[in-house]
Order: structure tokens, then C-alpha cells, then sequence
């Protein structure tokens, strides 16, 4: 039985203060939770959200990465810095940062490698726009996108590797996907990673981040397929990311 997961993706919102509030507010309701709980913060806030969950059991997360270990990359970081501040876990493909950024597949099947190689577990996002699921090229898209990291990694990796199942046209705009599409898009990612292997199949999170909040979390986690969530706006309020978190 796979453990739900929920992951809050923070995106470019936090101060100090509000890293603070949200942090304890967390903090004080997870005696009911049971799901695995990872907060993925912006760098500059790693440190204090690593102060501030210790001895708790939530985890910490990164919400990107660069390829390489070290050197004249001004303004990235590296695995290995993330791995510093305690982080476990880092947000990799993002659809903000394919479609804003021009992150490609090969771009994102290398920075798995460079999370893996640091022992951090990447929550790989996959997913299709408006445009590709109108033309029917939802699976033709998903299926690239994770072949590619495949064709890089091998199939033993999934071991180690969340994936989180993200329709671009369902995030930031209020719309979500109904739990048979998302199921339907969460078995179909199950079924590509069983061509390859059975037991990686069964045993990979897959996650649902196109705008999982408290009302709609219990329904789409119930689906035989769908894992937890990777959850943005919701997770800016504690007592809205514990509903969601309470399903698991």
C-alpha cells in the first residue's frame, strides 16, 4: 500500500514573517496527520523552515535545482547546497519552469540525475496544456516527457523518484480536473511505467497537482491511482494545507 503524499510547492510567496505563521500553524495540527508531509520553500527560506521543523516530521524541499555540483553558474544552486539545509526532496520540471523557462525534457531528465546522484528524492513533474489535452495529445505529451528521464536514469531509479501528475490548464486558474480525468492520467502514467517494470510501477507515487485544495482532496485522493497531491495556493494556509493533508 503506497503512503499518501502531500507536497506544498510555496512557488515565489514567503517572508519571514508568513514562513513563520504558516510553519507553526502546520506544525500544530500534524498530531492528526498520517500522510507524508514535504514543504517545498524558496532558497532563501531553507534555512529557517529547517529550524523550524526539526524534530517534526515534516519534510523539506527545494523547489529547483541546476545540473551541475559546483562552479560559475551565478544565481543557481546546486544539489548539493539544497542538501545542506536539510532538504530531502526538490521539484524538478516544473510546468512554470518548462513553459516560462524553456525547461525541455533532456534538461529535466538531467537535473533528476543531478538530484539522484545527490541522494535527493525529485518530485518529477509531468503534464499537459489546454491546447495539447483539446487535441487529444495528453498521453502522446506525458509519455515524452517520462520516457525522457527513463531513457536517462533507467527504470530502477523511479525507485527513488516522486512523480506529480500536473495539467497546466488546471493550475493558478481555479479549474481542476475531474477525478475520472485525473485518474484516467494517473493510470495511464501507472500502466507506461509498467511496460518498463511491474514492481517500480506499483510501488511509484504518483501525485495530482493541478489545484488539489481541501474541498476536492478527499475525492481525487480516493482514486485508485492518485497518491497525495502536489499542492500551490492551498498550501499558503496551514489549516487548508492540513485538511488536505488529514485525507491520507
Amino acid at each position: 500500500m503506497r503512503r499518501t503524499i502531500v507536497a506544498g510547492n510555496w512557488k515565489m510567496n514567503a517572508s519571514k514573517e508568513s514562513v513563520n505563521k504558516l510553519i507553526l500553524g502546520i506544525l500544530s495540527g500534524m498530531s492528526e496527520v498520517r500522510s507524508e508531509v514535504v514543504v517545498c520553500a524558496p532558497f532563501p527560506y531553507l534555512s529557517q523552515v529547517e529550524a523550524l521543523i526539526t524534530h517534526s516530521q515534516v519534510k523539506l524541499g527545494a523547489q529547483n535545482l541546476n545540473t551541475n555540483s559546483s562552479g560559475a553558474f551565478t544565481g543557481e544552486v546546486s544539489a548539493n547546497m539544497i542538501k545542506d539545509f536539510g532538504a530531502r526532496h526538490v521539484i524538478v520540471g516544473h510546468s512554470e519552469r518548462r513553459s516560462l523557462y524553456g525547461e525541455t525534457s533532456p534538461l529535466v531528465a538531467e537535473k533528476v540525475k543531478a538530484a539522484l546522484d545527490s541522494d535527493l528524492t525529485p518530485i518529477l513533474c509531468v503534464g499537459e496544456s489546454l491546447e495539447q489535452r483539446e487535441s487529444g495529445e495528453t498521453e502522446i505529451v506525458v509519455a515524452e516527457q517520462i520516457n525522457t528521464v527513463i531513457e536517462s536514469v533507467g527504470i530502477d531509479a523511479f525507485r527513488n523518484i516522486i512523480i506529480a501528475y500536473e495539467p497546466v490548464w488546471a493550475i493558478g486558474t481555479g479549474k481542476t480536473a475531474s477525478p475520472e480525468q485525473a485518474q484516467a492520467a494517473h493510470l495511464f502514467i501507472r500502466d507506461l511505467l509498467r511496460k518498463s517494470n511491474e514492481s517500480i510501477a506499483q510501488s511509484t507515487h504518483i501525485l495530482y497537482g493541478g489545484s488539489m485544495n481541501a474541498g476536492n482532496a478527499k475525492e481525487l485522493i480516493s482514486c485508485a491511482d492518485i497518491d497525495g497531491g502536489l499542492i500551490g495556493g492551498a498550501a499558503l494556509k496551514a489549516e487548508d494545507f492540513l485538511q488536505i493533508c488529514r485525507v491520507g
